[in-house]
């Protein structure tokens, strides 16, 4: 069995980087990842409760397949909690194909940094356990250096995310500022046709004496 940790900090809030956690994938910085499904969604105590399933693929190295079969597109499972008023979320994966040889569990937390304002500390953990086959351990090495490298991906595929976020709201509020300013103008336009026909009206209104 290996364990494997890591703690990494972004600089932007809980708020932005949760939101960017949903929407990861599919992401040019992590194509491994091919597509993400949800099984099950519900609010439970006001923690959103889901269930996904996860397709990736590997990219086993030759004698890696050998002994766990042809390399070929993967599936895992993967539960998560959010709990907006604690501000924490919480994913946990656990791997179902290969799952009689390999054993591959991730945890990852995302909360407020302890001592950094507008920063979010991720934790992550993985354990991974080979069984039933030959090199055991040097799979598990393997294994975990792969998860350790696909980390700074992901890291680097929630960057990709957020920006494409703070992309997104800086083109709603220019919207919103363009829309208010062709409202604005669009009254004062209508406040000047009036004048202009009250001031053309008046010099020719008869009153009856």
């Amino acid at each position: 069995m290996r364990i494997w940790t890591s703690e990494h900090t972004f600089h932007h809030p809980w708020e932005t980087v949760t939101q960017a956690a949903w929407r990861k994938y599919p992401n040019p910085m992590n194509p491994a990842v091919e597509a993400i499904d949800i099984v099950d969604r519900k609010v439970s105590n006001g923690v959103l409760k889901t269930h996904r399933l996860i397709s990736s693929h590997w990219g086993l190295p030759t004698w890696a397949s050998r002994f766990l079969g042809a390399d070929k597109t993967c599936y895992a499972s993967e539960h998560s909690e959010v709990n907006p008023r604690q501000k924490v979320m919480t994913l946990q994966t656990k791997n179902l194909t290969f799952c009689n040889e390999v054993s591959v569990v991730e945890r990852l937390t995302y909360s407020p940094h302890p001592t950094k304002d507008d920063c979010t500390l991720l934790k992550q953990e993985a354990v991974v356990t080979i069984k039933n086959i030959p090199l055991s351990s040097f799979i598990e090495d393997y294994l975990t250096r792969t998860i350790s490298s696909n980390a700074g991906k992901g890291r680097q595929a929630m960057e990709w995310v957020i920006s494409r976020i703070n992309d997104e709201v800086q083109e709603l509020t220019h919207s919103a500022k363009k829309g208010m300013e062709d409202i604005t103008t669009s009254a004062k336009n209508s406040m000047g046709g009036l004048n202009h026909f009250a001031e053309d009206a008046l010099p020719n209104l008869h009153f009856d004496k």
